[in-house]
């Protein structure tokens, strides 16, 4: 898409709402923009730091005044593209709205600016028995306002859910500059569910200036487990096997044997380079009941070929797997010059089948495809390495991609679990919701964001308005039914 040009005048009055250092407009400094963690590009006409929930009130005020694109952004780590200027314009970044602005130990709940890092939550509440639930494998460096753009997940989603189930409360930026605030610090709020509307919806709808979150007890006791398998199969039966028996881990994690032997060469974690998969599983709780669970999973491990059950020792041991786990990606990256990590999901029975047939469509291409990923909920990580130099080579990669995330549909699955759909897949979305779906879908995104100057060229597929979607009765439908008309039904799939 052709990028928006910004006249000089409307720098100007940009520099003078956030100071003439707060904003980038030289193409070597934009180039640092341009990119995230995904393939995809787009470079914005300029960058702005606001330092203050005022600050982005008068940028979006500024921006529809001068029909200017305008996209949040807060680390940098997303893998679809999601804080890319897809249309250039004004790229918001968060990196100066970092505070955590108050912490309610007795309620659990904490008030945050959207460039505060995960992980720097947890750690301020640690000395209370407190933690942020949510972990994405990039929470050293990810920030909460992106978190909750992309409802996050991770590792220990399975346990403890994705992002949308820790936010409570958002206060947010409207592309007019219309400041509003919705949820409470109540369990459940009157009204329309519009923080769950807003978690997830990648920046198209609002910019989020303050989060109230949730904040959940330490487990009194935690348990890991590392199993090691001889092939890929008997790894992801185990994980059915886990399922049908009825315990619920914190977390389930799987790494491949050509995965496990990359970073084990980087990270010296101790993994098992001569297997073929191995599960990281982890259970927390009271002291008995962890214990309890550690010995059942240990058993059923056992009964699915497991060669070894290790359980940490203690948190050395245990941080040691986890940092295997959490860099896995970033081992991989060693392999070739670029990587392409994918985000499908589909029903736990169907892993061993999914992972032999994503493998067969890498070898059809010409790729080694590495998978390692959350298999206690389903959401597969295929990495692809490759070298984009080389010609015809990031063509190939990108139909790789597509062919994996059809089969994940065609599974029962869906084109993403955590990540996001960004610019990456919204190419994608017909694959999955009917036309009915999408338009539906439009008019709730047109209806926040009426001028599609926020984050345009997102998640849905470039494409007519919303259109005129009504909801019939059926004395309605009779009277269309006399005149001729028809009354249209969605066919949408599900998603598990």
């Amino acid at each position: 898409m052709t990028q928006r040009r910004i006249n000089p005048e409307a720098i100007q009055e940009l520099e003078r709402i956030v100071g003439r250092e707060q904003v980038l407009t030289d193409p070597t400094e934009l180039r640092l923009y341009e990119y995230d963690g995904s393939v995809e590009t787009g470079r914005p006409d300029c960058v702005v730091f606001p330092a203050n929930k005022g600050e982005v009130v008068a940028i979006a005020r500024w921006a529809n005044r001068h029909g200017v694109p305008m996209v949040g952004r807060g680390a940098g780590t997303g893998l679809s593209g999601g804080a890319l200027a897809r249309e250039g314009g004004v790229q918001v970044v968060f990196s100066r709205m970092n505070h955590i602005l108050a912490i309610d130990y007795e309620n659990r709940r904490a008030v945050v600016e959207p460039g505060v890092v995960n992980m720097d939550l947890s750690r301020a509440v640690a000395h209370a028995g407190l933690h942020y639930a949510p972990d994405p494998s990039s929470q050293k460096a990810c920030t909460i306002g992106g978190n909750v753009a992309e409802n996050a997940g991770g590792p220990h989603t399975l346990r403890y859910g994705v992002t949308t189930n820790h936010v409570v409360a958002l206060e947010v930026v409207l592309p007019d500059g219309e400041l509003v605030r919705i949820g409470g610090a109540a369990p459940d709020p009157t009204g329309y569910d519009l923080v769950g509307l807003f978690v997830g919806s990648e920046g198209t709808l609002g910019l989020v200036v303050e989060a109230t979150v949730k904040l959940t007890r330490l487990p009194e006791t935690v348990k890991t487990l590392l199993a090691v398998f001889e092939t890929a199969d008997d790894a992801t039966e185990t994980v059915a096997a886990l399922t049908a028996g009825g315990i619920t881990p914190a977390a389930c994690e799987m790494m491949d044997g050509w995965t496990i032997r990359i970073v084990e060469s980087w990270i010296h974690a101790g993994l098992p380079t001569d297997a073929g998969a191995l599960l990281l599983i982890e259970v927390d709780g009271a002291r008995e009941a962890a214990e309890e669970q550690a010995a059942a999973m240990t058993e059923i491990c056992g009964r699915n070929r497991a060669r070894e059950v290790r359980v940490a020792r203690d948190e050395r041991e245990r941080e040691a797997l986890w940092k295997g786990r959490k860099n896995a990606f970033g081992a991989l990256g060693r392999v070739a010059p670029d990587s392409y990590v994918q985000d499908g999901v589909i029903p736990r029975t169907r892993l061993p089948e999914a992972l032999r047939r994503i493998g067969e469509i890498g070898r059809k291409h010409g790729f080694e495809v590495g998978n390692v990923f959350h298999a206690g909920d389903g959401n597969l990580h295929p990495m692809l390495c490759f070298d984009s130099r080389e010609p015809g080579q990031f063509e190939r990669v990108i139909e790789t991609a597509r062919e994996i995330i059809t089969l994940c549909i065609e599974m029962g699955g869906t084109i993403t679990g955590e990540h996001g759909v960004g610019m990456e897949k919204d190419r994608l979305m017909p694959l999955l919701f009917s036309e009915a779906d999408l338009t539906l879908m439009r008019c709730v995104r047109e209806a926040f964001n009426p001028l599609g100057l926020l984050n345009p060229g997102k998640v849905l597929p470039s494409g007519k308005g919303c259109g005129e979607i009504r909801v019939l009765s059926t004395m309605s439908q009779a009277g269309r039914a006399e005149s001729g008309g028809t009354a249209g039904r969605s066919s949408g799939k599900s998603q598990p």
